[in-house]
């Protein structure tokens, strides 16, 4: 049986280590295989020695550095790949993570390299423009991959259902309790609407025999409230939609989620992109 594969793009920074421990973790409970990739950039060196001399001493040095991961992998019982490629970053991941038919990408940020860019606008594009669930990944204390206690944000977009359905295969393997939350609304057409969601997502929940517990926020920003529910609770996961996440009450990738995603700390952040509904992160 073909095994399903983690996706983890590597700088060798340390927060790129976490990422790939978590990524191993994850791996043993779902039975995955890993393939890491390095993302080079030709124009760095290319001026100081031929193309073939740049691409075989590079290339070298990077493999040395890439099989030290694929050693770590075995020792955890994952079997592992590695990958070096060159380009725009976000363009390589995401293909990347499309050719091999990967079902989700395992990524970490702030690296000492190329990178600490995913704070800015790579993370963004790889997140926005992937097919696949994307796990942000930042501090070594998110390497665990746990997931036992999720944070989910309730939102009014008709896409918000899909992160219930990752919810429960994450719970289903973990065991976890699925934290809903969403944010007090004071309009009474807004309330009404968001109550509605909240019930068909307790609804599935339950259906689904998964654990969960709801809490009504009230009063600052959205992805502040997200942020420190998840922290207060010592959360494993937040779950979020990369795109059109109605963040309680608006479409916001480009604010409230990538806040989420910019300021999560501790907590690794699964986004996920519903642009794709039809994804192979199948978590049976």
């Amino acid at each position: 049986m073909k095994k399903n594969i983690i996706l983890v793009p590597t700088d060798f920074s340390e927060v790129a280590d976490h990422a790939l421990d978590h990524a191993i973790q994850v791996a043993k409970t779902f039975n995955n295989d890993i393939a890491i990739l390095h993302i080079t950039d030709e124009g760095m060196l290319s001026g100081l020695f031929s193309k073939n001399n740049y691409n075989d001493i590079v290339k070298d040095a990077i493999q040395i550095k890439l099989d030290k991961n694929i050693v770590k992998c075995k020792e955890s019982g994952i079997e592992a790949t590695t990958i070096i490629k060159s380009g725009k970053i976000y363009k390589v991941v995401t293909e990347t993570a499309d050719e091999l038919g990967c079902d989700s990408i395992i990524m970490g940020t702030h690296g000492a390299s190329g990178f600490e860019t995913f704070i800015g606008s790579n993370a963004s594009k790889v997140i926005s423009y992937s097919n696949v669930p994307v796990v942000v990944v930042k501090e070594e204390s998110s390497s665990k991959a746990s997931y036992k206690s999720i944070v989910m944000p309730i939102d009014l977009s008709l896409e918000s259902k899909q992160k219930v359905s990752w919810a429960i295969k994450l719970a289903k393997n973990y065991n976890s309790t699925i934290h809903l939350i969403n944010d007090k609304m004071k309009d009474e057409f807004l309330a009404n609407h968001i109550s509605a969601q909240r019930a068909s997502t307790i609804h599935m929940l339950e259906e689904a025999n998964v654990a969960y517990t709801f809490t009504e926020l009230d009063g600052g920003s959205v992805a502040q409230q997200v942020l420190n529910y998840a922290e207060s609770i010592n959360a494993d996961l937040i779950l979020i939609m990369s795109q059109q996440e109605k963040g309680f009450s608006e479409y916001i990738m480009g604010s409230h989620a990538q806040q989420i995603v910019n300021h999560s700390g501790k907590v690794p952040v699964m986004c996920i992109n519903p642009k794709e509904i039809s994804m192979s992160f199948d978590y049976h």
